[in-house]
């Protein structure tokens, strides 16, 4: 039988662009015995590629990873990289959408635990995972999961009507999330007001809301942006 390693052989690294929490985590970590660092200074607020390659030099055996990590963008693009380099992953992080934490479990973290819980049970899934001990319920981590792909199906039907949209439209809506107003698309167009109103009548239908607000929601809320060049037609 393998022996597993001693706390102060189990490097925790801690990749958290929140500077006070980081520091407590590795202050807590340590005195519970384990060899635990954060991400180097000189990588964060940088590019995810260089807090990824800071991160897999260090060879961490398990990673605390937020998802929010400013400049440095989705820490959940990094778990797959990090679980192909050894490590084993934790989310530890203030979002509250149950789905994003279905994505995480989904790509391989072992556990996400909400930033608001006590330190006392973050230390306690990184001694579950040192042990080799189950940290999530699977009924639990199955609920999760299954929130993650019903969101995933909901935005795609979201994201077909985007692609629905004319490439005038698609300007349009563009103009819209920069918050321009009929009157001014219209000038910068060279069009008249009433073809603009046209136009904005025809998105609203295509993506099945109300509002110029509930347009521009939804388009922030799938991230999207127009095509790098639009038509000028109109």
């Amino acid at each position: 039988m393998s022996r597993l390693p001693a706390r102060k052989e189990t490097r925790v690294l801690i990749i958290d662009d929140h500077t006070l929490f980081a520091e407590s985590l590795e202050l807590a970590l340590s005195v519970e015995g384990y060899d635990a660092h954060r991400a180097e200074e000189r990588a964060s607020g940088t590019s995810a590629a260089a807090v990824l390659a800071a991160a897999v030099r260090m060879h961490p055996r398990i990673v605390l990873l937020d998802l929010d990590l400013g400049p440095s963008g989705d820490g959940a693009r990094m778990i797959s990289p990090l679980l192909a380099a050894g490590a084993q992953v934790v989310v530890v992080t203030a979002c509250v959408d149950r789905a994003r934490w279905g994505g995480c479990l989904r790509h391989g973290a072992r556990q996400v635990v909400s930033k608001s819980r006590p330190l006392n049970e973050i230390l306690s899934v990184v001694r579950r995972v040192s042990q080799g001990l189950p940290v999530i319920d699977h009924a639990e981590r199955d609920r999760l999961i299954r929130l993650w792909f019903e969101q995933r199906r909901e935005l795609e039907v979201l994201a077909e009507r985007l692609r629905s949209l004319t490439n005038r439209e698609r300007e349009v809506l563009d103009h819209l999330m920069q918050g321009h107003t009929v009157r001014e698309i219209a000038v910068t167009s060279v069009v008249s007001e009433a073809t603009v109103r046209t136009q904005v009548k025809s998105i609203l239908a295509k993506l099945e809301v109300s509002s110029q607000l509930a347009a521009v929601g939804m388009a922030h809320a799938l991230q999207w942006r127009p095509p790098s060049s639009h038509a000028v037609a109109v």
